[in-house]
């Protein structure tokens, strides 16, 4: 084969081209999704600091961050629309993830007493995308006699100490803060590779950062629960008054369920949102804790076991009080609905009423245009019967007295009566006619 024809063989395909064939526009983005949060490989003695910021404010915050540590370092930038970046800092490594309300700052470095605070990027200088949610300091040491000893540090109120990989490590914590507010952790390795390492350390980094995030949802719910109440209350009174018939007032009621339902809706769009997010991230802690397959050590807790008794209530507290809303919502609705029925009705016998009312007007109407219908029949007739009797007399005069006018002026009278009823009937029937070909 000539160098020509390799050359055009192993030319390099087109960006996004599969096997020359162009690509789907979403393809790239789903790739990647698997490789978005890729562990650290780690391997002990090492410390492991996250802080989890919150950031309503959205990218543009962490990126401002991420420009300023990239300047100081001297290197170029993350790209305004990356969702993770990594960067050296000091002897570790600085990880940076975005997630959809909150974004998380991971050094990892060396062990060592007082240096991590050091030579980790949290210290003086740093600027905070938002105020943090989660705090985290995660040792890893040689499980040897003297580290072992370390887990007597931790609060034994709450000393969860569990075997994970088989026996190969030993994770500690009692999800208490240290000085610096954040949660210690220890985990105790005696055999566990770099990657198994890295991806056990970002699962306990996970459960801790994914429960606070979980439970932000309780003091909302707590607050819903006693608005919820004094709805329900009020929803009871507003009903045992709807029993009284005599001394209901309709419009008033209405009114009052209307103003409480706009109010509970409210409360429900507000709080959907947060409950929604307090399911998913309780979700992700559970996957989380399944995947690390603890075995339990005789005298303590396990991970699982604490949170389970410590998280599951407030996330009962949540779904309790999203179904309250739900329940009061079909409640005030058909409350509402039986309402807006008797409302109805008592407009449907109104307009009954109107209409009678109508009705009578409208026969009345009618009797008095036949009353004037008749008399004006009888007063044109009149009319017509003068001018008859002024015309027989004046004849007289020129044809002499052969007829007498008082004679024309009696024999016209129910001739004219006659006409003059005739036409005003037919006038009449014209106006139905033309009526009627209106409204058709």
């Amino acid at each position: 084969m000539t160098d020509k024809a390799s050359n055009l063989e192993f030319r390099p395909r087109a960006a996004g081209a599969v096997m020359g064939f162009p690509a789907h526009e979403g393809r790239p983005g789903a790739l990647g999704e698997v490789h978005a949060r890729p562990h650290p490989l780690v391997a002990a003695p090492r410390v492991l600091v996250q802080l989890s910021f919150m950031t309503e404010a959205g990218a543009a915050v962490d990126h401002a961050v991420l420009s300023e540590l990239s300047r100081r370092l001297g290197v170029a930038a993350p790209d305004r629309q990356a969702r993770h970046h990594a960067m050296k800092w000091g002897n570790g490594t600085l990880r940076w993830e975005r997630h959809t309300e909150f974004s998380t700052y991971l050094w990892e470095g060396p062990l060592g007493a007082g240096k991590a605070r050091e030579e980790s990027p949290f210290g003086n200088g740093f600027s905070p995308p938002g105020t943090v949610i989660s705090g985290i300091r995660l040792e890893i040491r040689k499980w040897t006699p003297a580290a072992e000893k370390l887990v007597a540090a931790f609060d034994p109120t709450s000393l969860c100490y569990s075997l994970v990989e088989r026996g190969k490590a030993a994770i500690v914590t009692d999800f208490r803060q240290d000085g610096d507010g954040l949660t210690r952790m220890l985990v105790l390795d005696r055999g566990l590779t770099p990657a198994s390492t890295g991806a056990l350390c970002q699962r306990l980094i996970d459960v801790e950062t994914y429960r606070t995030l979980a439970v932000m949802g309780l003091p909302l719910a707590l607050s819903m629960s006693a608005r919820a109440r004094r709805i329900e209350d009020r929803l009871a009174v507003i009903t045992s008054e709807m029993k009284v018939v005599e001394t209901r007032d309709n419009q008033t009621l209405l009114a009052d369920l209307t103003e409480l339902a706009a109010e509970l809706e409210a409360d429900a769009a507000s709080s959907l949102y947060r409950f929604g997010a307090s399911r998913a991230y309780d979700g992700i802690v559970r996957e989380r804790l399944e995947a690390l397959d603890e075995q339990s050590v005789p005298g303590y807790d396990t991970w699982a076991g604490f949170l389970q008794r410590r998280v599951a209530p407030a996330m009962r507290t949540c779904r309790s009080v999203e179904e309250r809303q739900a329940n009061l919502s079909r409640k005030l609705t058909r409350a509402t609905t039986l309402l807006r029925t008797w409302v109805d009705v008592e407009v449907e016998k109104q307009n009954r009423d109107l209409l009678a009312s109508m009705n009578n007007r409208a026969r009345l109407q009618l009797r008095l245009q036949q009353t004037v219908e008749g008399l004006s029949v009888a007063a044109v007739s009149y009319y017509v019967v003068g001018l008859i009797g002024y015309l027989a007399k004046g004849s007289t005069s020129v044809f002499g007295h052969a007829v007498a006018p008082e004679a024309v002026t009696a024999v016209s009278v129910p001739v004219v009566v006659l006409l003059v009823w005739w036409g005003v009937r037919r006038v009449q029937r014209a106006h139905s006619e033309h009526g009627r070909a209106a409204g058709e």
